[in-house]
């Protein structure tokens, strides 16, 4: 980057800073790599999403199979490997639908930049602005890189966004400006002196962002159970392929007849089996409808987990200016002490300014009359003073006007009822300004100076009460928080009493004026059990943030944070679920897992009612592939010490995944689904897999080994090897169906359509011939066909009993 800056050519810094620089140095400057592009996307990237679901481990086992099966075996029974496919298939294009809805929300919500080139305004992207730049500040603007000031008419810089110190700084010509803060008073220009990534906020959000993967249940748990099944794998695969070769004469005899091939086959069965591969893919593909739709409600979901993350939230952590509040002012009433001519018209006048602070900017609402005369003097508001001034020497307003803080304006003490009314107003949370006015005397120096502007002789004229604007939607959303049972917090750096009166506006319900955070002590543990007492605090700093959440933490709760300034990215980050308004600084938004765009607060009810499909859903589907995997595993570990051949072709386990899992299971991660969260994903889905995948495997084996003890002997032997597949085959799939329904109780119209489709498949699959002949099904005759009904009505059986026990227990839920 140095050496890219030591290329540019010089610069006149008086054109610079007058006109701004030219299309031929702004091409310089991006040929440099000098603008203030980052790298950063909303989502993972196409190759990332392309990795995650094709590049996987049991892909890579699945895949190695369907080469053995291509090689030696009927391509028949390669179906499995359309099903890989389509599911990785399904995974990329589900998620890359995903991404490209999160990234066109991101860049539609980008901010812009105003910056003078070649003398004139041009208004551009963030991305866009380049070194030396010359942006236009006025009030309200944030600054997107850091600069220098070049010119300043009263500009005060809130650099409470990154730093938490709340008092605005006064910024004068040479001064160094942060990408990220916000101009709060007067105006100026300021030459861009470091973009991009090498930008203070820029710098903050990269350190933050490190290492952040959200943490999510469901996710951990899959993981969990991969791993487990991968290790499992190795043995298992050298037990099944061992038990095969036996089952065709030994080694040596089944390569020198070439029943190898039967048996390679065969282990390729029992392994495809035992991947519950789809599991990962529903998992991946409900995070990624769940957030496009929540796309559309305005709310970015910038890690999939997320969605899940609220919804598992026993506390919330509010901050209280830009979340609970709009971060701006209103005006709650006036008190008029002297009816002076024209006040009033001057109050519109400085709301109407075009650099009022923004408690004078709230006074726009309430006063449109301004006068048509021009001032005279004007003195810029400056948080040091704590007032503005203005002069008119004619017409209705004329007069010297002092807008300002009570105790500062009416230092003097003679007018004790506007100061008492003032201290009661900040009891109740609300900000008092008083205006003040004294008759124009003609002088020969009408400009005000501020170091030798005197207050004495004004005389009160009103009292102005201001209150933060409360969002409409907050007192509505904390009440459905409060009804599900989440434990809520209002944290702020602000004065303690005026946190106690926003949070009474929003329904809180306590006693005292808020807890004063200066006196939170440092001890975690001593933290964590005052926490578990007081819900609003106040003066709390950037550090206190973050211990509060890990405090809570520590204490087992589930935190979510909300916030919307780099301030609060170190708490936001270390939450479990950071959620950021949409007018927050880039570097929160950055770290957060939710961005609400539009700033609405009623939008997270809908994250968590996503959140709860996604996690009673997935959980629903999980006991299916783990149901499945669990009798696979049985009965190749079975088969592989009896040394029997495999009782599945690999075409016929393909009916059985797709009719009792596949497909019922994508269509039941999608459906609503609105049961509470409980904690215990792991423990519960197993609770229900193992001991029915222990009963299904039961069913089959003891089909399968009556077929194979008590052959028709009326047929040959090929015809009564597939006799007992078929048995086999049939048995599990009446079993797995049972098991689906189960599941999807309560049936509404839905569910119960998608089980009576999966029935009537089966049955179309065992009616028509071309379908039989395919999967290699012969149907059982006489006594065998009698005991395939009797041993999968007392599989059903036992599957009914262990659902009702579980359900009983809470093992297993059903949707609310």
């Amino acid at each position: 980057m140095a050496a890219a800056r030591g290329r540019l050519a010089p610069v006149d810094a008086a054109a610079l800073e007058h006109d701004g620089l030219t299309p031929a140095q702004v091409r310089e400057r991006h040929t440099a790599e000098l603008s203030n592009a980052v790298a950063h996307e909303s989502s993972r990237s196409i190759w990332a999403i392309v990795r995650a679901n094709v590049f996987t481990l049991f892909n890579t086992v699945l895949g190695s199979c369907l080469v053995l099966v291509l090689f030696v075996g009927d391509p028949r029974d390669a179906l499995f490997g359309f099903i890989v496919v389509a599911n990785a298939a399904i995974g990329v294009v589900q998620e890359y639908r995903a991404k490209r809805t999160l990234d066109k929300l991101a860049v539609l919500h980008a901010p812009k930049a105003k910056v003078r080139r070649s003398g004139a305004l041009t208004e551009l992207a963030v991305a866009e602005v380049v070194q030396d730049d010359l942006l236009l500040l006025h009030t309200g603007d944030q600054l997107p890189a850091d600069a220098i000031v070049v010119a300043s008419e009263g500009l005060e810089i809130d650099e409470s966004l990154l730093t938490g110190e709340s008092d605005p700084v006064e910024k004068s010509t040479g001064d160094l400006t942060l990408s990220g803060s916000v101009v709060v008073a007067g105006h100026g220009s300021a030459r861009v002196h470091r973009v991009g990534a090498e930008s203070y906020a820029a710098a903050l959000t990269a350190e933050a962002r490190r290492f952040s993967l959200v943490n999510s249940e469901i996710r951990n748990s899959i993981n969990r159970i991969i791993l487990y099944i991968a290790w499992a794998l190795i043995p298992i695969i050298i037990l099944v392929i061992n038990g095969q070769m036996s089952a065709h004469g030994g080694w040596k005899a089944a390569i020198a007849s070439g029943d190898w091939r039967i048996a390679v086959v065969s282990a390729v069965a029992s392994i495809v089996a035992m991947i519950p591969e789809g599991l990962v893919l529903l998992t991946s593909v409900s995070f990624g409808m769940a957030a496009v739709s929540l796309a559309r409600r305005q709310v970015l979901v910038q890690e999939l987990p997320a969605v899940e993350g609220l919804a598992r939230v026993d506390v919330v952590c509010l901050d209280k200016t830009g979340t609970l509040t709009e971060g701006r002012m209103e005006l709650a009433r006036s008190m008029a002490f002297d009816e002076v001519p024209g006040w009033q018209e001057l109050l519109a006048w400085m709301g109407a300014h075009p650099n009022a602070n923004a408690t004078a900017a709230a006074l726009a609402a309430s006063y449109q009359d301004s006068p048509h005369e021009l001032p005279t003097a004007e003195l810029s508001f400056s948080s040091a003073r704590k007032f503005s001034a203005v002069t008119f020497a004619q017409g209705s307003v004329a007069g010297e006007w002092v807008l300002g803080a009570p105790e500062v304006v009416l230092s003097g003490g003679e007018h004790p009822e506007p100061l008492a009314a003032a201290f009661e107003a900040a009891g109740r949370g609300l900000r008092a300004v008083v205006l003040a006015h004294r008759p124009f005397v003609e002088s020969e120096e009408p400009e005000v100076a501020a170091e030798d502007f005197s207050l004495a002789g004004l005389a009160p004229v009103a009292l102005l009460l201001f209150r933060e604007k409360v969002r409409p939607d907050a007192a509505e959303t904390l009440r459905y928080f409060r009804e599900q049972g989440v434990e809520l917090k209002i944290i702020s750096g602000d004065n303690p009493r005026t946190v106690a009166a926003v949070a009474r506006e929003v329904g809180f319900d306590f006693s005292g004026d808020g807890y004063d955070a200066r006196e939170l002590p440092e001890d975690e543990a001593v933290l964590a059990e005052l926490l578990e007492r007081e819900n609003v605090l106040g003066r709390v700093t950037p550090e206190q943030k973050k211990a509060i959440v890990l405090a809570l933490q520590r204490n087992g709760h589930v935190v979510a944070m909300t916030g919307d300034g780099v301030n609060d990215a170190l708490a936001l980050k270390h939450a479990d679920i950071g959620i950021a308004m949409g007018s927050g600084a880039a570097a929160t938004k950055a770290v957060s897992r939710l961005v609400l765009l539009d700033g609405q607060f009623s939008h997270l009810p809908s994250v968590v009612a996503e959140g709860r499909r996604v996690i009673a859903n997935v959980e629903r589907v999980a006991n299916l592939f783990l149901t499945k995997t669990t009798y696979a595993i049985i009965i190749s570990i079975v088969i592989g010490i009896l040394m029997w051949r495999y009782p599945f072709l690999p075409r016929q386990l393909s009916i059985v995944s797709s009719m009792t899992i596949g497909i019922p299971a994508f269509f039941l991660a999608l459906l609503p689904n609105a049961r509470r969260y409980q904690p215990g994903f792991l423990r519960r889905t197993l609770m229900f897999a193992i001991p029915s995948g222990t009963v299904v495997a039961a069913c089959i084996m003891a089909v399968y080994s009556y077929a194979i003890t008590f052959p028709n002997t009326r047929v040959a032997a090929d015809i009564a090897v597939g006799e007992a597949q078929t048995a086999a085959t049939m048995t599990v799939l009446l079993v797995a169906l049972w098991i689906l329904g189960t599941l999807a109780r309560p049936f509404d119209k839905w569910r119960g359509l998608l089980v009576a489709a999966m029935v009537l498949g089966l049955v179309l699959i065992m009616a028509i011939p071309f379908a039989r002949k395919f999967f290699a099904l012969d149907i059982p005759q006489g006594g065998l066909l009698a005991v395939t009904i009797a041993v999968t009505a007392m599989g059903c059986l036992a599957i009914e009993l262990l659902y009702r026990f579980l359900k009983k227990r809470g093992a297993v839920s059903e949707r609310e």
